[in-house]
């Protein structure tokens, strides 16, 4: 298994690269999208190390949720580096080396949409859905950024950035870590993972856009849900009101 740790930001175009490489299963933050009951096992292991809420994930926890998987990146997965590294200890880990203000750019579009009051009421609205994509996000930022607000995960975000980093390389096992940059290109990661340099060029994807279209997707989806939740409830609400006035009417 590789573990590829960095906060957030560029880890689609690494996944692009891996799947090239013959990954075929990568795991990414937003696969909790097309596979929304990941949610449940992610905040139950977000309660456990950060809140003291229930039993740490350990390699049968993990076996359950990314067991599947020959590679893992983003979040909420980097949040577990340790447990992770205890869990596959002959993972090899990529360490994507980036500048902060580069990578705060990113985490700031994530930060938006976090604490954006339209998603928190459509978790309410949408809570088989959004609302378990929602519980994961204020069980994150809280355990991992110690923040209760946009700008207290702004303030914090220069100083779990640093641990986060000198965190990967004090527990990776010697000679299992590759810090990695991704213009250095194809060959120190197919050096690092013992595969053949690919006749294709690097994947080049621009994160920001990106993320931007998946917000819109995200938003789109869970509207419509809101909607069709909206209207079985007003549905449910005039059925029973026809059936109060129909039970009046019949034994007044």
């Amino acid at each position: 298994m590789i573990l590829h740790q960095m906060l957030t930001g560029l880890e689609t175009a690494l996944k692009a690269a891996l799947h090239i490489l013959g990954y075929n299963d990568v795991y990414h933050g937003t696969d909790v999208y097309s596979n929304i009951q990941d949610c449940d096992m992610w905040m139950d292991a977000l309660r456990a190390k950060y809140f003291g809420k229930g039993k740490p994930f350990g390699r049968a926890e993990f076996d359950k949720l990314l067991g599947h998987c020959a590679a893992i990146t983003d979040g909420p997965a980097n949040c577990f580096g340790p447990e992770l590294i205890e869990a596959y200890p002959d993972a090899k880990v990529v360490l994507v080396k980036r500048d902060f203000e580069a990578w705060f750019k990113s985490f700031d579009a994530i930060i938006e949409g976090a604490y954006s009051k339209m998603f928190r009421i459509l978790g309410y609205t949408d809570p088989g859905w959004m609302g378990k994509v929602q519980g994961v996000i204020d069980l994150w930022l809280p355990g991992q950024f110690k923040a209760a607000t946009a700008a207290e995960c702004r303030a914090n975000a220069r100083q779990v950035y640093e641990e986060h980093y000198a965190e990967a390389r004090r527990i990776t096992p010697k000679g299992q870590l590759l810090e990695y940059r991704l213009g250095d290109g194809w060959e120190p990661l197919c050096r690092f993972l013992g595969k053949k340099v690919p006749d294709v060029p690097f994947p080049k994807i621009n994160e920001s856009s990106m993320l931007k279209r998946q917000l819109d997707i995200v938003a789109m989806k869970t509207m419509k849900r809101s909607i069709r939740n909206i209207g079985l409830v007003f549905g449910a609400l005039a059925v029973f009101g026809m059936t109060i006035k129909w039970l009046a009417t019949t034994y007044s």
